[in-house]
Parts: structure tokens; C-alpha cells; sequence
């Protein structure tokens, strides 16, 4: 039986050879470039955008993006924070920490960091960005807003939480801009929170949740 191979991260931001995996998710989808895709690479790349990709045993099973506050596809706002776009491990690759592996490159990748940022979802429809697969990465609530969608399952009211994860003890708690993450995003075609090109105005609305953190 051969020996399973180690697994191997690249930073496709530097490797042109995966440039298609910088404008699609690891779905079998077909490869197209997102429009609005195009410009926020080419603003984000030269200040600081990573996207990579794991490999293990010649397959492509993991993906995490991530950049400074100031570019990232979030509306976060702080000094000095990382934000975490995405990150994805295949089902079939489940069971081998290959998240924390990821988040572990990106950590090392952005040592002077005052701490990372990103967004998880709670009673959405969809099985991506779930509050306890990020806070299973390391990173911890800071903040949520309840909404609900405008134009899909209109009545089901979820909970968008800013996670962060602090690594000096002078980091200030990021913030997010209530406001315009009801707006939705637009740096992904697959994105939970994408708001359709032709989608005027916000696609969610404040709602109100017993929820707690």
C-alpha cells in the first residue's frame, strides 16, 4: 500500500498554476470568473490578500482566504486584524484537523497580527460558516446581529456573530459595521451572505432574538 502523503498548503496568490481556485470555491462548479470577483482581487492582492489551498494525496480537498481588515470581504473594522474570508475542508476529508491545520498556517503566514477575524453563522439554512465549526478553529464571539433574509426563507431569523481570536495582549476588539453587513456580500458567488448583482438596497433586516451568546 503506498504511503499517504503529507499535507501540502499553497499560497495561490504566488502559484498561477491554481489561479482558476482563486475565483471558485472547491465546489464541482463550473470555472468562470465572478465579476465582481475580478476587482476585489485586484484591489486586495496588493495589500496583503492570501488565498491557499491544501492538498492531500495529489487531491485539493481545502481552501482558506484571508486579509487585512481594511481589504477583506467583511465590513470589520480594527488595527492590525487579519480576517478570515473562508475557509473550507471537503466532507470526505473530514476527521483529520485539516481546519485547524489551515488556520494554523494563516496564523504563522501573519505572525504580527494583533489578532483574526471573521464571521459565523447561527440557525442559517446553510451548512457553511456555523458558530461552532468557527469556534472549534479558536475563535470566540465578540458580537452578533439577528436578521433575516429578504428575498429567501423569509421568516427564519439567524445570527451573524463577529468572532475574533486575540494573539497580543494589547489587540483591541475588532468591530463590525452593523450596518453594512446588512447590505450583504459580494466578493463570493457561494457566499451565505451574497447579495445578487441585481439585488437594490439591503438584502437582510434587523430582526430581534433571544439568542444569547
Amino acid at each position: 500500500m503506498r504511503n499517504a502523503l503529507k499535507p501540502k498548503i499553497i499560497d495561490i496568490t504566488r502559484d498561477r498554476d491554481y489561479e482558476k481556485y482563486l475565483y471558485k470555491c472547491l465546489a464541482p462548479a463550473p470555472f468562470r470568473r465572478y465579476g465582481r470577483r475580478q476587482p476585489y482581487l485586484e484591489k486586495a492582492i496588493s495589500r496583503g490578500f492570501h488565498k491557499k489551498i491544501l492538498i492531500f494525496n495529489e487531491d485539493i480537498i481545502g481552501s482558506i482566504e484571508y486579509a487585512p481588515a481594511e481589504v477583506s470581504g467583511y465590513p470589520i473594522i480594527g488595527n492590525n486584524v487579519i480576517v478570515m474570508n473562508c475557509i473550507w475542508v471537503l466532507r470526505r476529508a473530514k476527521g483529520h484537523n485539516f481546519g485547524k491545520l489551515l488556520v494554523e498556517d494563516m496564523i504563522r503566514s501573519e505572525k504580527d497580527a494583533d489578532c483574526f477575524a471573521t464571521i459565523a453563522l447561527e440557525n442559517h439554512w446553510s451548512p457553511w460558516f456555523r458558530k461552532w465549526q468557527i469556534e472549534k478553529l479558536g475563535f470566540r464571539p465578540l458580537d452578533k446581529i439577528s436578521v433575516s433574509h429578504k428575498a429567501k426563507n423569509t421568516e427564519q431569523v439567524f445570527n451573524i456573530y463577529l468572532m475574533w481570536m486575540p494573539m497580543k495582549e494589547k489587540a483591541k476588539p475588532p468591530k463590525l459595521d452593523e450596518q453594512e453587513i446588512l447590505e450583504g456580500e459580494t466578493f463570493c458567488i457561494s457566499h451565505p451572505l451574497y447579495r445578487p448583482q441585481t439585488w437594490k438596497g439591503y438584502i437582510f433586516e434587523i430582526k430581534q432574538s433571544d439568542t444569547q451568546n
